[in-house]
């Protein structure tokens, strides 16, 4: 008589166990990419999206940003009616003028929002509730923002450029242009458009989102051999590392960098995105020479300094591509201005000049870029190339958080979760990073 309830405890179990399995099939289906079709609920949404980006961006093709940026270029509003539509672009100039910076073509810009293609709808196992486009060529995110969102990015809008000038591989996010699409009888829309941080995606192996937290930092892999997108998260990444060898010195730099400057803006809660990409044989060990890293950092300092990034075309400059790194950092610039004072097409105008480019280069922590498209993100080490980059910039540590701070402490004793304060919140991501990377 004493087992039956434990045969029918067993049934009930089995049963559960099953019903959570099926929901998370289903759930699995949902993750991935799917082309916006005519049969799309976003269908009419982004055919909008792309008459209105398509007119916004020719204006600022029509009216080139300016060389220094002002306060105006960032308040900047711009209303442009469409038939059945409004769209209006947010701080444009200050934009223009970023993209400007990063080597980015408006045409190529234009073209890659506006192409006659059908956007990518990306459902992943996130719990925000924004929704998430790509464009045809993966390029671009488009992802819809709260107005308190919208309002804190242009608010820090200057700072942000600045920061992003200063140190022009850093590991942020870029976001490339703000907007609101207004339609009658519905709720207006705002997003904002970045670069992807995963691209060009082929061959990603894993993908992981990444808070050097443990609550709530766990998600169920997709089955074996499955071709849905899940992005794992902290406890899924124990008993990996990032082998990068002598780039880790300049990772565990921009990381420290970047997460000073989050915690000057008082935010927290942002991630860091991790991919792993298996390198072609033709890929590892690449071993420049000193001559050849030294012609090309010559070729990078004879062009405008914000012009020495990738395209968004995607085409990389035979030249542009590698730039200043720790591998010449201890080298001495006398010796470094003697050789390149040795190569006639490419001899800076002077060798204070080369003294100070190399230093204040050397200062902002660039490294060589992997000769890739959009090599920003990637980081080569000996095996895999790496994606990362710093993502949800957004959430201010404000008097709410505070007291979620204070709940959490009560509710998770002795462990770590998201909300602590912006220092703790940095120091934390950057052990994290140290400690997980060889």
């Amino acid at each position: 008589m004493t087992d039956a309830p434990e045969s029918t405890t067993g049934r009930r179990s089995r049963t559960l166990k099953h019903r959570f399995l099926w929901k998370l099939r289903q759930k699995w289906k949902l993750l991935g990419l799917f082309e916006i079709n005519g049969e799309h609920e976003f269908y009419d949404l982004t055919c909008m999206l792309k008459v209105g980006l398509r007119a916004a961006i020719q204006e600022a093709i029509d009216n080139p940003p300016a060389d220094v940026l002002s306060d105006a270029d960032c308040k900047a509003v711009l209303k442009q009616a469409h038939e059945g539509f409004e769209m209006r672009t947010y701080g444009g100039p200050a934009f223009a003028h970023f993209r400007h910076s990063m080597g980015i073509s408006e045409t190529e810009y234009q073209l890659s929002l506006s192409s006659q293609s059908s956007y990518l709808q990306f459902i992943s196992n996130s719990k925000s509730k924004a929704d998430f486009f790509l464009t045809n060529n993966k390029c671009f995110f488009l992802k819809t923002q709260s107005k308190r969102e919208i309002r804190f990015l242009l608010s820090n809008l200057p700072k942000y450029i600045q920061h992003l000038e200063r140190y022009p591989h850093s590991l942020l996010v870029r976001f490339l242009g703000v907007h609101s699409i207004i339609v009658a009888q519905e709720k207006k829309k705002y997003f904002i458009i970045m670069q992807s941080v995963f691209y060009p995606d082929e061959r990603i192996l894993e993908r992981y989102d990444i808070k050097g937290c443990q609550v709530n930092r766990w998600t169920e892999p997709a089955p074996e051999g499955s071709q849905v997108i899940v992005v794992l998260k902290d406890l899924n990444f124990e008993g990996n590392s990032i082998h990068l060898g002598q780039q880790r010195s300049w990772l565990l730099r921009q990381v420290q960098l970047d997460t000073q400057f989050l915690k000057e803006l008082n935010v927290l809660d942002y991630s860091l995105l991790v991919a792993f990409q298996p390198l072609h044989a033709d890929e590892k060990g690449q071993n420049l020479s000193f001559a050849d890293i030294i012609f090309r950092t010559t070729m990078s300092l004879s062009k405008p300094e914000n012009s020495l990034l990738t395209s968004v075309s995607g085409i990389v400059d035979e030249e542009s591509d590698i730039l200043v790194s720790e591998m010449v950092a201890g080298v001495d610039l006398y010796r470094l201005r003697e050789l390149n004072s040795g190569m006639e097409d490419v001899s800076l105008q002077s060798s204070s000049k080369s003294d100070s480019d190399l230093a204040r280069i050397l200062a902002q922590n660039r490294r060589l870029l992997p000769r890739c498209k959009s090599p920003l993100h990637l980081l080569d080490g000996p095996e895999f190339r790496y994606f990362m980059g710093i993502i949800d910039l957004f959430t201010v540590y404000s008097f709410r958080k505070r007291l979620e701070h204070l709940w959490k402490c009560i509710r998770y004793r002795d462990q770590t979760f998201s909300t602590v304060s912006p220092s703790d919140y940095a120091r934390r991501l950057c052990q994290w990073v140290e400690s997980h990377t060889v």
